[in-house]
């Protein structure tokens, strides 16, 4: 089968470089797959569960905020960041996304749209990483 290059990057630097089978992602318009020669293609990305099969074997990655570009048989995303599943603290994840419950009932009564957007996009990421650990599991 025919392969195309995988390439997350982070600002910390990269997370993965490898040629893969197909890659899903979260994109903002909906999630879409990837497969080896796809046309070229954009797309900003959402906080949620990215997965790519190589092998037969399905890896999945919560990633957050940024985009993808497809063009030349690679697949390049720029994330704010990215966690393979198995990495990720669940009671961490949870203890993030009571936090950002909690605030956004505070901010339920006030016109504070900055802090507000602050606490959903927190509360987005840590259902994000709860969902892809699930998967890993």
């Amino acid at each position: 089968m025919a392969q195309i290059h995988l390439e997350v990057v982070t600002p910390t630097g990269p997370i993965i470089s490898d040629d893969v089978d197909i890659v899903t992602a979260p994109g903002v318009g909906g999630e879409f797959g990837v497969l080896a020669n796809h046309a070229p293609f954009l797309s900003t990305i959402k906080s949620g569960t990215m997965s790519f099969s190589k092998d037969k074997k399905i890896k999945y990655l919560m990633i957050s905020g940024g985009f993808s570009e497809v063009s030349n048989n690679r697949i390049t995303f720029l994330v704010e960041s990215a966690e393979y599943g198995q990495d990720i603290d669940v009671e961490r994840a949870m203890r993030a996304k009571e936090r950002a419950e909690k605030r956004l009932a505070q901010l339920q009564q006030q016109s504070d749209k900055y802090n507000r957007t602050r606490a959903e996009a927190a509360l987005h990421r840590a259902l994000a990483r709860i969902k892809t650990a699930e998967k890993t599991r």
